[in-house]
């Protein structure tokens, strides 16, 4: 068992290295127009340590968010590099890039209950 701890933390502390440099990487590095105000909101790994989902939070509405999504799928082998290399990774984790639609989902769960609060009250 304690294997699997140490592995867990592992990965862990791995997914925070990974989004703190791809977070640089967004900050200034990357000169696609298509990319927009973005910033890492989450990185997952999956369990094996070869891929990793990078959740995008976008400033903007849905158009610049799926332009930035596609900015940074069209630089996925430039940060996948950096992020190897800055880590000093022998095995880079294939990079996913996907939006963070956590704040827009809980902006419409509050709004519905405000709604139903309101219908109670009538």
């Amino acid at each position: 068992m304690p294997e699997q701890r140490g592995k867990q933390y592992h990965q862990e502390r791995l997914a925070k290295a990974m989004s703190e440099e791809i977070g640089a990487l967004l900050e200034g590095e990357l000169g696609d127009p298509r990319i927009g105000l973005a910033s890492v909101s989450e990185v997952a790994l999956a369990p094996g340590g070869k891929a990793a989902r990078v959740f995008i939070h976008v400033e903007g509405n849905e158009e610049e968010g799926d332009a930035t999504i596609a900015g940074l799928s069209a630089a996925r082998g430039y940060i996948r590099h950096q992020v190897g290399e800055r880590l000093g990774l022998r095995h880079v984790p294939e990079l996913h890039f996907q939006l963070d639609r956590s704040e827009q989902y809980g902006h419409r769960i509050d709004e519905l209950l405000s709604r139903s609060k309101r219908r109670k009250r009538k």
